[in-house]
């Protein structure tokens, strides 16, 4: 579900035990992050009506009153895109908000940095998939930074990118709300974009994703915004599209074998993931095994397959899913035809 931070982005020292509470108010003021009531961007941004650009020019008063009851506009302000625009987004401070060209129920959160990335994602992460963290309640603010603590990580490596359905995300609000956990700012301001865009109500089939912007850390060069974009989208796809998440689990438990699926297993609980949830592992499996071909992300071997037997298994996969972006762009992978961002990217080789 989520591109676990590799070890080299781990480095950065965690906050001692005694700051836990203090350390996440003082990163959000002094380690780069913008706080939700400043967030800007390309495509999101707050806005502020009452000395925006009128009749009477930019940051002046209107030249008239209001209109009376007028409608209430959005709050946030949400561009389509492709994956390419996407890709070579001009890094803005905050986060971005995109919703994908191709598939509409998929928005993508595009971060400045990715301290902020964690501050609003990290303990949705701990609610929904990461693995020795509880299933059936949120983690307080010091329990979430104990159990980042213990992973290894900071609150900017937890994960490099993150996805998480619609439903994963009204039950998160919902625990926090019925145990009274204090949120974030930026956690409150992700509540807000969701309420914006309806995703609370009952039965909504929605992804969203993220990504760091290139330079968020040393690791994220272009060749891997790149290798998180194309992976986090295929998770959109599949938390939006009923059709396609059906034919995963029909290929997960009936294409590959038990072998196979046991080794994917023991990959991905090697990268922290919670193994029992069955969901996951194939939504997983299908990201990494289909769409994730950076060596510094993900190799065949790490399955216990030789790429000629990876390959064959891409083929059978693409022969069944259903049609679509995403089918587009594993056949062109396939077969070796420029990918649509593929001029743009400097390498296919890992960063260094």
């Amino acid at each position: 579900m989520v591109l676990p931070a590799r070890e080299s982005a781990r480095s950065t020292p965690p906050a001692p035990p005694s700051a836990a509470r203090v350390g996440r108010r003082a990163w959000l003021a002094a380690g780069g992050v913008v706080c939700a009531g400043c967030l800007l961007g390309a495509g999101y941004f707050l806005t502020r009506h009452a000395n925006h650009g009128t009749a009477s020019g930019p940051g002046l008063a209107p030249a008239s009153p209001p209109p009376p009851n007028p409608a209430r506009r959005p709050e946030f302000l949400i561009r389509d895109a492709t994956e390419r625009a996407i890709l070579h987004n001009a890094t803005a401070p905050g986060v971005t908000v995109f919703r994908f060209a191709h598939a509409a129920r998929v928005l993508v959160l595009d971060f400045a940095t990715m301290q902020q990335q964690g501050l609003m994602l990290d303990r949705v992460a701990a609610l929904i998939e990461k693995s020795g963290t509880p299933r059936d309640r949120v983690l307080s603010e010091p329990e979430l930074l104990a159990a980042i603590r213990n992973d290894g990580a900071t609150i900017a490596t937890y994960y490099y990118g993150h996805d998480y359905s619609a439903a994963s995300l009204r039950r998160f609000f919902a625990l926090a709300d019925a145990a009274k956990i204090a949120l974030g700012a930026d956690e409150e301001t992700l509540r807000r974009l969701l309420t914006q865009e309806g995703w609370f109500a009952p039965g909504i089939r929605r992804g969203l994703i993220s990504i760091p912007a290139v330079g968020a850390h040393p690791d994220i060069t272009l060749a891997a915004r790149y290798a998180i974009l194309h992976h986090e989208l295929s998770h959109g796809i599949f938390f939006s599209d009923p059709d396609y998440a059906r034919f995963v689990r029909h290929f997960w438990h009936t294409t590959l074998t038990a072998g196979e699926r046991a080794s994917v297993r023991r990959f991905l609980g090697s990268e922290g993931y919670d193994t029992t949830n069955e969901e996951l592992m194939y939504n997983e499996m299908q990201a990494y095994l289909m769409f994730t071909s950076d060596p510094q992300f993900f190799r065949p071997d790490q399955v216990g397959m030789t790429a000629e037997h990876l390959a064959r298994r891409q083929a059978i996969f693409l022969h069944g899913m259903p049609g679509g972006w995403l089918h587009d762009a594993l056949a062109a992978s396939l077969s070796g035809a420029s990918h649509p961002t593929a001029g743009q990217r400097a390498s296919r080789a890992a960063p260094t």
